[in-house]
């Protein structure tokens, strides 16, 4: 059940100044529990899109909008609360001026009694260290975990939903200082809990894609992730009018205003039709080449268009509508992008008949110790990445309980290969922090 703040309703904005951040606060004080329908809406970074936004305040059901950022003012008020024509109980806006506010008792009430958390543009590095592993960050991930709240930001907003994300802690770095050094002082990956959105698991976002272009320090990105942590991540990005907002079941739809303007989003991931799709150089100092036959990088691009009907589906990363496929790849730090075909990777699906029939796996899911207690002996434990680059092997030739050490990896879906006299089973596990 939700505090009550207060028992008037304004007509107008009310604006409270404290010394570590200043509130900007329209329509009603007296605070409401609705059942929000959850979802994340991604926006580009320029003007926002009007029916993307409205998509954003349904997902509400008609609750209180929470607007976050550590610059600006109240811009956001008055056109979500009265100019889009959907419902609201309240708007309010809360303006970081430094660290200290994510302590605030206030600060954390108004998160705990939002249904939809807006995050606005910036200087994303302030978002990282203003909010990361403070109150703010941790009543933001409660709130979408148990209460189920939208959640969506443009620009530096979009940039620090995924698991991973260019934190820009030493600035901006454009696409072609990071293809020529991947690990140039300016290229910061980062991989830190700190928001933690179903469907964006190891996806790292960018925005703003085509000004400046982007999509080169976007591949950097995802190289770095492989290189660095043997995860094949994803990444989601948007031109700079364009919108992808994402449903409970994983339907990303992609609002924009094509055929008008170039505006599109890219859904990438790492070529799982290879066996080893590894960067061939990504190393200090030396220019990125990441080519793979032309194919490292499977991409579908979607047009955005007013009504957002044009889609790509995140639960399986490979139905789309109204998109083409694209092959992205990069030799000695220049990127190619040629055509390419609809991605393939049911070799790496694992069926029913093939899951651990005498064996049983717990916590599921894991964040440190996992657990196997077997009938029969075992022989070895394989753990492997999604496209089957082993991470972990131990001989064990016992039953019963068994005890895999897994500190070294990082969250994220994997697969655990248990080879037995029965033969060999496997299961998908996902690791959450």
């Amino acid at each position: 059940m939700k505090h009550l703040f207060l028992s008037v309703f304004l007509l107008c904005n009310t604006w409270v100044f404290g010394q570590a951040y200043t509130s900007y606060f329209t329509g009603s004080t007296s605070d409401i529990s609705t059942n929000p329908l959850g979802g994340i809406c991604l926006m580009g970074g320029a003007t926002e899109h009007d029916e993307a936004m409205k998509w954003f305040l349904q997902r509400a059901n008609g609750g209180d909008i929470l607007v976050l950022r550590t610059s600006g003012s109240n811009g956001y008020n008055n056109y979500l609360y009265s100019q889009l024509g959907v419902s609201v109980n309240s708007v309010e806006t809360i303006v970081f001026n430094n660290a200290s506010a994510a302590n605030d008792s206030y600060v954390q009430q108004k998160i705990e009694q939002a249904e939809a958390i807006w995050f606005a543009g910036g200087n994303q590095w302030n978002y990282v260290s203003y909010w990361r592993n403070t109150p703010v960050s941790e009543a933001i991930n409660d709130a979408l975990e148990n209460r189920n709240i939208a959640i969506g930001g443009t620009s530096a907003g979009m940039a620090i939903q995924g698991s991973y994300y260019f934190s820009a802690e030493n600035g901006t770095v454009t696409s072609s200082t990071a293809l020529a050094n991947p690990y140039d002082s300016d290229v910061v990956v980062d991989h830190t809990p700190f928001i933690q959105n179903n469907y964006l698991e190891n996806v790292i976002t960018d925005t703003h894609y085509n000004n400046p272009d982007r999509k080169g320090r976007h591949a950097v990105f995802l190289a770095r992730i492989y290189t660095d942590d043997g995860i094949a991540a994803k990444g989601i990005a948007c031109n700079e009018y364009t919108a992808v907002c994402i449903d409970e079941n994983g339907l990303a739809s992609v609002y924009g205003d094509y055929p008008n303007y170039p505006e599109s989003a890219y859904f990438i991931q790492t070529n799982c039709e290879i066996d080893n799709p590894i960067p061939e150089t990504c190393s200090p100092n030396t220019p990125l080449t990441w080519n793979q036959n032309g194919t490292a990088l499977r991409v579908y691009k979607v047009n955005g268009t007013m009504t957002g009907e044009n889609s790509f589906d995140l639960s399986d990363w490979k139905t789309g509508t109204g998109g083409s496929w694209e092959n992205w790849s990069v030799n000695n730090g220049v990127l190619s992008e040629t055509d390419g075909t609809e991605i393939n990777c049911n070799a790496l699906e694992i069926s029913d008949e093939n899951q651990l029939q005498d064996s049983s796996i717990f916590p599921v899911p894991f964040s440190t110790a996992l657990y196997i207690n077997s009938q029969t002996i075992i022989k070895n434990v394989t753990i492997t990445t999604i496209n089957g680059k082993t991470l972990y092997k131990k001989q064990v030739s016992k039953s019963g309980r068994i005890e895999l050490c897994t500190d070294f990896l990082r969250a994220g879906m994997y697969f655990l290969q248990i080879e037995s006299d029965n033969g060999i089973r496997y299961q998908k596990i996902l690791k959450t922090s």
